[in-house]
């Protein structure tokens, strides 16, 4: 059994439908699945209630005609106004403290227990240092910090006995009286509470009820005026460390009861009487008015009172949902169908169209304003990968389908849908970096807050309301930004796209590898910068990506870092690296900087649409200047071509072509004798010429215009590039190119004594180095 189908059906699922069953049975059928499963999600996510011609009003609306109830119907309050109003209900629940009568004994135990303790500890030692230091250790224990003046007065039996009948007779007094702890009393804040003491119950107020100041001004006044110093401090600090109320907080009664006056709290707001008017007409309808009519709407959906139970309004959805998602496939099938065929791609619009349905729903079914819908999301992430133009439908679309749906069904939500998407449709045009998503952001938030201005003057609504709805729409636009932005990497990886924010970041000339070309390879790394501006030129004159271009011509000689000296750019005067080798060997190192680009490549991660300029910048040409070489030495051997050729693909786009005609424009019009416009025209249309005789240009979707074009643009560029200089007399030059006659000019761009260029753009690869072959076609050197 062949375990390889998958792969089959993957792939005929993909790119080509040509390897699907017969009329593209499984390539179609498959993104008719995918639709119709968009269809049912919605209908899962929104489910659909009979509620044929129930008045649809929101608010600032104004109904033609009253509104008269059919039926008896309560006013339920919402969850968060029940749960708010419960919660004042438990909040009025006074405290129930109950009276220990075993707190007085309790309290007093302890303060007995304490000063044994220390009758204890003053007996044990036999010298007072010993004494004091045991003393201090025991009150530490306890919790005491004392002063030296409080330690020297409990050493003394007559202090300490003093001291605890203090305590005691002030604990006997108060307790009995009613004292609550510290920790009872924070926790208690109502004004009132319950006191539950020998059967019976009262209310008394909160700050009535003693506590332990008063047991200590009590102790105090137990104590002789002139007791020693520290006494009075220390008595203190012994009633806040052992102080018993003898009121108690009884948290699990007081809990009951603020459990049944949360219950007691009526979950309805009122009710309307049947024959009742619901709203008025011609009077503005109000948050009440809208309160009113839901739960009017409830109430009869649920008494299955609208509709005749029919399954035809879920069936009606169906179709509408169908039609509305179809429109986006029909987008895609007629205009994008580079977009339909491939299948990662679908896969993604169906992501990100069934995400935000989702999230959505959970807007909707929570009652969240709908600014909170993360429309922006997708039109966001299209508009990155493809175009705003196609952002802009998948926007239009999305609020289409949204506005079918129940919670979204108000005028107010179709706009703030409809602008929410088209602002993020459009706004990536003002972005030219990822680290400025959150520009995004704000322009998707400012669309939110001047559609929420305008909604509020056109509906009547109120200033908080207007507020609220700027505040959640730039919260919404914020998020989306950073959402979308942090993903899109992930998305570019899956559609295998390469986003104009991606391509800038690539630009950066400082980036490791372009550096390394600049320091290792400094004239492949000039030629690149020249090829970069020619290309791009051309580019923007016949629509394709000009962007692109200029990142694949800086990357596309990158495999000569590997053998920089190998090339005649990168050559010193004089000296050439061939002359020693056999022609086949120097067209195989020629050869190899295409592998070696596409290794380094590969090895920065450089996106696909940026690593196809390197081997297709080349095609299939044949490395001129060798092959004759090899003939030459062997006139009557059967030379193989192929040994001699580059391994290719030929250009597969516009811009890869595109850079193999400025590739080898540039590097001829470097060794042009006369760079006058007309000679320079003349040498751009033989180079066209040459690769549309060559055939490289065949896989290419270039027209007969962009041809033409292209060569306008070249020609007006490098007219400026090498435009006529004076000429200056020979004792001004010194020792310059001209004086010397090496050939080389004073703007250093070459004079009549620099070698050949081929119609491949590959150079001269001996000619350049010591003048010994002039052929303006030979090959080899520039690559």
């Amino acid at each position: 059994m062949n375990m390889d189908w998958w792969k089959d059906l993957w792939r005929a699922l993909g790119t080509k439908p040509e390897h699907a069953w017969p009329d593209g049975v499984i390539h179609h059928g498959f993104r008719v699945v995918l639709l119709v499963g968009l269809v049912l999600l919605m209908q899962v996510l929104f489910p659909v209630a009979a509620v044929p011609d129930f008045p649809q009003f929101e608010r600032g609306d104004v109904p033609p005609q009253d509104v008269i109830a059919d039926a008896r119907f309560t006013i339920p309050k919402s969850e968060g106004e029940l749960e708010a109003e419960r919660e004042q209900a438990a909040q009025t629940v006074a405290p129930i403290f109950r009276y220990d009568p075993a707190a007085e004994d309790t309290m007093v135990a302890r303060v007995r227990r304490f000063f044994a303790h220390i009758d204890s500890a003053v007996a044990r030692p036999e010298t007072d240092l010993e004494r004091r230091e045991d003393v201090r250790t025991l009150l530490m224990a306890y919790g005491f910090q004392v002063s030296a003046a409080s330690l020297d007065m409990l050493l003394e039996r007559q202090n300490r006995m003093l001291l605890q009948q203090s305590l005691e007779r002030a604990i006997r007094t108060e307790l009995p009286l009613g004292v609550v702890a510290p920790a009872d009393y924070e926790d208690s804040p109502n004004p009132v509470w319950l006191i539950v003491q020998e059967g019976t119950e009262r209310l008394v107020p909160r700050d009535s009820v003693h506590r332990e100041i008063h047991v200590m001004n009590r102790a105090a006044t137990n104590l002789p005026p002139a007791s020693p110093a520290g006494m009075t401090e220390f008595q203190r600090l012994s009633i806040i460390l052992f102080i018993e109320g003898s009121y108690k907080l009884d948290r699990v009664a007081t809990e009951m009861a603020r459990e049944q006056a949360r219950q007691a709290v009526p979950e309805n707001r009122g009710e309307v009487a049947r024959g009742e008017r619901v709203v008025a007409a011609h009077e503005q309808i109000r948050e009440r008015e809208i309160e009113r009519l839901n739960a009017y709407r409830e109430h009869l959906i649920a008494t299955g009172q609208l509709g005749d139970g029919s399954r035809a309004p879920a069936v009606g959805m169906f179709i509408l949902n169908l039609l509305v998602l179809s429109l986006f496939g029909g987008l895609l099938y007629f205009y994008r169908a580079q977009v339909y065929r491939n299948v990662r791609h679908v896969l993604l619009l169906t992501a990100l169209i069934a995400a935000t349905a989702a999230a959505a729903a959970v807007v909707g079914g929570t009652g969240s304003p709908a600014e909170l819908v993360p429309v922006a999301v997708p039109a966001l992430v299209v508009a990155a990968l493809w175009d705003g133009r196609m952002a802009l439908n998948l926007a239009l679309v999305l609020a289409a389908l949204l506005a079918l749906q129940a919670p979204f069904g108000s005028m107010t939500s179709r706009v703030l849908l409809l602008m929410g998407g088209g602002a993020a449709a459009l706004s990536v045009r003002v972005v030219n970096r990822r680290a400025q998503g959150l520009v995004l952001g704000v322009v998707i938030a400012l669309v939110y807050a001047l559609t929420a201005i305008g909604l509020g003057l056109l509906r009547g609504h109120e200033a908080t309301d207007v507020l609220t709805g700027i505040m959640w729409g730039a919260a919404n636009g914020m998020a989306s930004a950073l959402i979308a932005m942090g993903f899109l990497p992930v998305f570019e990886s899956w559609t295998r796209i390469t986003t104009d924010q991606t391509l800038l970041e690539l630009a950066d000339l400082n980036r490791p590898l372009l550096k390394r070309l600049s320091l290792e390879a400094s004239g492949t790394y000039a030629h690149s910068i020249n090829v970069a501006n020619l290309a791009e030129a051309a580019a923007r004159a016949v629509d394709a990506n000009p962007l692109l271009v200029r990142v694949g011509a800086y990357y596309h000689d990158v495999g000569k870092i590997k053998m920089p000296q190998y090339f005649i750019e990168n050559q010193a005067r004089g000296r050439n690296a061939h002359d020693q080798l056999d022609p086949r060997r120097s067209a195989q190192i020629v050869k190899a900087h295409v592998h070696e680009g596409v290794k380094l490549a590969e090895q920065a991660k450089l996106p696909d649409s940026v690593r196809m300029f390197i081997p297709e910048h080349h095609g299939t040409h044949v490395i001129a200047f060798f092959y004759d070489q090899a003939k030459k030495a062997n006139p009557d051997a059967e030379i193989d071509r192929s040994q001699f050729s580059y391994d290719g693909p030929k250009p597969q786009s516009k811009e890869t072509a595109i850079l193999m005609v400025a590739d080898s424009v540039e590097s001829a019009a470097k060794v042009l004798q006369d760079p006058t416009p007309e000679n320079i025209r003349a040498l751009v249309d033989r180079i066209m010429d040459g690769k549309i005789a060559e055939n490289q240009l065949d896989e290419a979707p270039l027209t007969m215009r962009d041809i033409t074009r292209i060569k306008e643009q070249f020609t007006t560029v490098l007219t400026g590039m090498y435009h006529h200089r004076i000429d200056y007399p020979p004792a001004r030059l010194a020792d310059g190119g001209a004086a010397r006659g090496d050939g080389s000019g004073l703007d250093g761009t070459g004079g009549g004594g620099t070698g050949g260029s081929g119609s491949d753009g590959t150079g001269g690869a001996h000619a350049p180095v010591d003048n010994r072959i002039t052929d303006p076609t030979a090959a080899g050197g520039r690559g």
